[in-house]
């Protein structure tokens, strides 16, 4: 069975830990052992979001520094915060759209640099790659799409036991019906960034 170390990071409002749950969903659609936890706070606030999502098998749903498979990101500098989880030759799935922090909003602090932070990525990963998720969502239908072309996108690389199309099928068993085909194009426009 493929195993899988998957790290998510973002911040309160991108839909990190809706992320995480619809690709656990997918996960036991095809009867894979899943084991998911996350930690989150002031999230309200903009705050940093973390979870975890671990295919194959794992006992806890902790993943130290260095262990992660994969870094999935669905914010530029959340994504460097986090490159310490990743481990030698793993990959990197980020959102290349900044949400400001408040520090940088009031002028008081200054972003990073996307392409230091795509520099740095590349340096610690195997593969990286960043997509406008934000621009994706917005393509789909609703800004809020940008997680679920994020899933998309990832699930095109490869990298886990999960295709696309098994995606889109636990999207339309778990989402209201309402926001079921902006999803659907949402995971399409993903996978589109990455071919």
């Amino acid at each position: 069975m493929a195993k899988a170390r998957i790290f998510f990071t973002g911040v309160g409002g991108q839909g990190t830990l809706t992320a995480t749950i619809i690709l656990a969903q997918a996960a036991m659609a095809k009867g894979l052992e899943v084991t998911a936890g996350e930690v989150h706070g002031m999230a309200q606030r903009g705050g940093v979001v973390e979870s975890t999502l671990l295919i194959g098998g794992f006992k806890s749903p902790r993943i130290a520094h260095g262990e992660a498979d994969i870094l999935l990101g669905f914010e530029p500098l959340e994504t460097l915060r986090a490159l310490p989880y990743l481990k030698a030759n793993g990959t990197v799935v980020s959102n290349s759209e900044p949400i400001a922090p408040i520090g940088v909003t009031m002028g008081r602090e200054t972003y990073p640099d996307l392409d230091a932070i795509v520099a740095k990525a590349e340096s610690c990963a195997a593969r990286t790659l960043f997509l406008p998720c934000q621009t994706l969502g917005i393509k789909a239908g609703a800004v809020q799409c940008g997680n679920v072309a994020l899933l998309g996108a990832l699930c095109a690389t490869g990298t886990i036991p999960l295709t696309p199309a098994e995606l889109a099928d636990t999207v339309k068993n778990s989402l209201k019906p309402k926001i079921v085909d902006m999803n659907l194009r949402a995971i399409e426009l993903g996978v589109q960034a990455v071919s």
